[in-house]
């Protein structure tokens, strides 16, 4: 069975006892009929996410849960998940409820449709109409902005969470915390094809944000730096062949 898996749904989530049941039902629709797992990882919640997670895996046996024993944030949970996936395609939405589940199966026909660019290897949403207040909406484009400007990745909206990837491809990347945003330049600087897709947004149904204007901005301006250096000291070989 394993085997046959031919979409591995990874969703981090921290403190999403609102959301977690609804979002997993969700994608359980839009996918019913293909062979996929959802893998949830939570990064050591302080409610009882958890437990509804555990609880909920009786009703879906396509899903497997993992526990982070300390927090660690967004991006270390995606690559537990991506590390623990077992199909070769990946997709990945924010555990809040406001990416759509049903934009994941056209996401996944873009990126493994038979006359695809050669190298494609990730297909990301890009938000046309986002539901979030204006103040964060300022804080995103005026982060995108600077990002956009610097790592010349032709990404409009580097905060979406929902995408779909190679698995292969994810797991050649370097990792550091914060790299869910930058994504897009990632791949790129392995020589890798990147596409997006305008997607659905949605307001968040319980809970509140883990970030803020202010900390996401502190964060990404050191973390510009060093994606900055990373690219520009990888080498790339352009494939290695068996001799």
């Amino acid at each position: 069975m394993d085997q046959a898996l031919e979409f591995s749904v990874v969703v981090p989530v921290h403190n999403e006892a609102g959301n977690v049941a609804t979002l997993i039902g969700e994608i359980a629709k839009a996918l019913d009929g293909r062979a996929f797992e959802m893998v949830f990882v939570d990064d050591a919640s302080t409610d009882d996410t958890r437990a509804q997670l555990v609880e909920l895996k009786t009703q879906y046996p396509m899903l497997r849960v993992l526990g982070h024993r300390k927090n660690a944030g967004q991006s270390r949970a995606i690559r537990s998940g991506i590390l623990a996936a077992k199909a070769p395609v990946i997709g990945t939405l924010d555990g809040d409820g406001q990416n759509d589940p049903a934009d994941l199966p056209d996401l996944y026909r873009q990126l493994t449709r038979r006359d695809a660019p050669e190298g494609l290897k990730m297909v990301m949403g890009r938000r046309a109409k986002r539901k979030d207040t204006a103040w964060k909406r300022f804080g995103s484009r005026f982060a995108n902005n600077i990002r956009k400007r610097m790592l010349k990745d032709d990404c409009d909206d580097s905060g979406c969470g929902i995408k779909v990837m190679q698995r292969a491809a994810y797991i050649q990347l370097p990792y550091f915390d914060h790299m869910h945003r930058y994504m897009p330049a990632l791949m790129r600087a392995e020589g890798f094809g990147v596409e997006y897709r305008d997607v659905n947004h949605r307001e968040r149904g319980a809970g509140r944000s883990n970030y803020t204007n202010f900390g996401r901005l502190n964060d990404a301006f050191s973390d510009l730096r060093g994606v900055t250096w990373l690219i520009r000291r990888r080498r790339n070989p352009g494939g290695a062949d068996e001799i």
